[in-house]
């Protein structure tokens, strides 16, 4: 009887043991199925669920069947999902002043991209964590441009045309403002099908060139610029609420996973986007609007004035863009010194 009763704990105890390791993640993202990004996406479900040996268990929501990034983080923060991969403007809804890393116009190349990104990812994980969300990963979705029905060889061309806007997205807003555009707000999920009606309210977007073919709005559109507006950021990210209930070692493996996830599509990003310049051309896309068919001056004032909007909304805070500056400044500098010291070298 003791020995009966004995078993029947060790059987409860591993019941119980069993049901509270184990997790489901619900996690969200508007790429649709059958893209390169969702097959490295795939491959990341299939690692966590491998190596957590089932304590973690994926379910994936992809191609926008949860809505909009906002309808999104509205379910995380019900507990109806978890977590999700979005794009700046998702960021910008859980901790904007992140949202310096895609100020239009701010860097010249990746490499400096890439570096005031890692110099400033400690202070922006702690932002989102204060804001009730752990920062898993850092992708991104690549260089932006204006995609259009109508031609754009000026920057007076693109101020006379029906520009969409996120809808509710706030450094959008401050850009158009600066630029004296007076843009067409919609949510994503609305942009198809606007672009494909006879008398549809917009003629132009802005998407990177993978983005482009992957939503299909390529097929409405026949001219793109070649200036890039910025390099649009990306997150990997879960509430709070969920990934505190797992165990260290289950946090750890969502982290470093995550973090490999990153650097995956980061790279796949960047190529996809540059293969995709030559898909677009191939099916009838005209790429015009170089950088020196437009006036610096000009286009480094509208970012000046959308930053200027965007502190005084307290968005991107002024002490947020002089720390990314700064930054920026000594990376140039440091950058412009090496460059110096190997021509004195060749010579």
């Amino acid at each position: 009887m003791v020995l009966r009763i004995f078993y029947l704990v060790l059987l409860l105890a591993f019941s119980c043991n069993s049901n509270a390791s184990s997790y489901t993640l619900k996690f969200a993202t508007l790429m649709p199925a059958g893209t390169a990004w969702s097959k490295i996406l795939d491959d990341w479900v299939n690692e966590i669920e491998e190596k957590s040996h089932g304590r973690i268990k994926v379910k994936m929501f992809a191609g926008g069947v949860m809505g909009d990034e906002p309808d999104v983080l509205r379910k995380i923060r019900k507990g109806q999902l978890h977590g999700g991969l979005f794009t700046g403007y998702g960021i910008g809804r859980i901790y904007s002043p992140a949202r310096v890393l895609e100020m239009p116009f701010l860097f010249k190349n990746i490499d400096e991209s890439d570096y005031v990104r890692d110099q400033m990812m400690p202070e922006i994980e702690a932002g989102f964590r204060e804001s009730g969300f752990e920062l898993l990963g850092w992708p991104e979705v690549g260089f932006i441009h204006f995609f259009s029905t109508q031609p754009m060889t000026s920057i007076d061309d693109i101020k006379k045309l029906q520009i969409w806007l996120w809808q509710g997205d706030p450094l959008g807003e401050a850009f158009f403002k600066a630029a004296n555009v007076d843009p067409i707000p919609l949510s994503i999920m609305d942009v198809y099908t606007q672009l494909s009606a006879q008398h549809g309210s917009i003629n132009t977007v802005y998407t990177s060139t993978f983005g482009a073919i992957a939503l299909q709005w390529y097929t409405k559109l026949k001219y793109a610029t070649r200036i890039p507006l910025t390099n649009a950021i990306g997150g990997i990210v879960v509430s709070n609420r969920f990934y505190k209930k797992l165990p260290a070692d289950l946090q750890q493996l969502l982290k470093t996973t995550s973090a490999a996830l990153s650097i995956k599509i980061r790279a796949n990003a960047r190529e996809e986007n540059r293969k995709s310049i030559d898909i677009l051309e191939r099916n009838g896309i005209k790429f015009m609007l170089n950088w020196e068919d437009v006036n610096m001056a000009e286009i480094l004032a509208i970012r000046d004035n959308a930053a200027a909007y965007l502190e005084e909304t307290n968005y991107i805070p002024a002490s947020t863009f002089d720390r990314a500056e700064k930054i920026l400044t000594e990376y140039r500098s440091r950058h412009d010194k090496q460059s110096a010291s190997k021509t004195e070298q060749k010579l």
